[in-house]
């Protein structure tokens, strides 16, 4: 797996552009327009009216500083020499641009300083909170940790799971026999996978080979040509991951299922079980199985604590001595 756990940089110049075409949110650059190739390496915006006050040790290069009503103000209520040396200290902790707004107009040394330091200056008519939280989950996207998988995603009973294993272990056949079944292929071969809200993983497909999948002996198939719209999905969020192992005589399998195990990719764990493969094992059914399984604990009932629950009840002293009582 290639796995891309620090989150990468996206420049001003391709967030302006981009909420410009999506009109998610209306930003207008007022100054610093050399700078628009600095990078935003953090997806939270920053807004510290501290900074202002002289405590800028709290800005955090790489985030973009968002500047309110309150922050206005307090720089129109300073001198001139007060506001040019406030600025000139903000704009110095290497952030990447500065947000106004509220539609406010920032004050000419702040025009000034964006120009000379190259940062540039932006400014929407939307309110502050509206503002930082369409901004932060725009970054969210582009900043997010990503990495692909080789491997197989399906939906299965609304359930994301993915299959992995090496190579001719059986994954895309495993795939269309849960196609057949009614389930949903989101990728085959090549899962692309970024990370949300730093606690969910969401799995697609690259453009070139959606809907396609690979059986050997058939060559490539379009799924969705075959089974129709309802066969696919272009995205799901990965709950479950299936590792599909070939059968070694004489090695111990997890046999109860007492046991969690975690795959973990791009920074998140994923609840984890290693299914063998060996001839005469319906894989599919058994995956499916899984799936409906996981759906279950997910709700809180695990049927094997349970079962040993009840067991280890029945084998209690107290239990033991109740039960010869009653025989009796």
């Amino acid at each position: 797996m290639t796995d891309t756990a620090q989150p990468r940089g996206v420049s001003v110049a391709t967030v302006l552009h981009d909420l410009a075409d999506s009109r998610a949110l209306d930003l207008e650059l007022l100054a610093g327009g050399d700078g628009l190739d600095r990078r935003i390496t953090i997806p939270h915006t920053q807004k510290t009216g501290l900074a202002l006050a002289g405590f800028a040790d709290y800005l955090r290069a790489g985030r973009i500083l968002v500047f309110g009503e309150s922050e206005v103000r307090y720089i129109e209520s300073l001198g001139s020499n007060g506001r040019a040396r406030v600025l000139h200290e903000v704009v110095a902790r290497d952030i990447p641009c500065i947000l106004v707004t509220d539609g406010h107009m920032p004050a000419a040394e702040a025009i000034e300083e964006c120009d000379r330091a190259r940062v540039p200056l932006l400014r929407t008519r939307a309110a502050t909170p509206e503002a930082m939280a369409r901004m932060s989950a725009v970054l969210d996207v582009y900043l997010a940790a990503r990495g692909v998988v080789h491997g197989v995603l399906m939906d299965i009973l609304g359930l994301g799971v993915l299959m992995v294993g090496e190579s001719g272990i059986g994954k895309s056949e495993c795939a269309l026999d849960l196609v057949v079944r009614g389930h949903r292929l989101v990728a085959d071969d090549a899962v692309e996978l970024r990370c949300r809200a730093q606690s969910y993983v969401i799995g697609t497909c690259p453009d070139l080979t959606r809907h396609h999948m690979e059986i050997r002996g058939l060559g490539l198939i379009n799924v969705q040509d075959l089974f129709g719209v309802a066969s696919t999905r272009s995205s799901k969020r990965v709950e479950l991951v299936v590792q599909l192992e070939r059968w070694e005589h004489g090695r111990e399998y997890d046999r109860l299922g007492l046991d969690d195990e975690y795959y973990e990719c791009v920074g998140v764990r994923i609840p984890m079980i290693r299914m063998p493969v060996a001839p005469g094992r319906n894989v599919a059914m058994l995956v499916e199985v899984a799936a409906r399984n996981q759906l279950l604990r997910a709700r809180g009932h695990h049927s094997a604590r349970r079962l040993v629950d009840r067991l280890n009840q029945q084998l209690a002293p107290g239990a033991a001595d109740a039960g010869a009582g009653e025989a009796l």
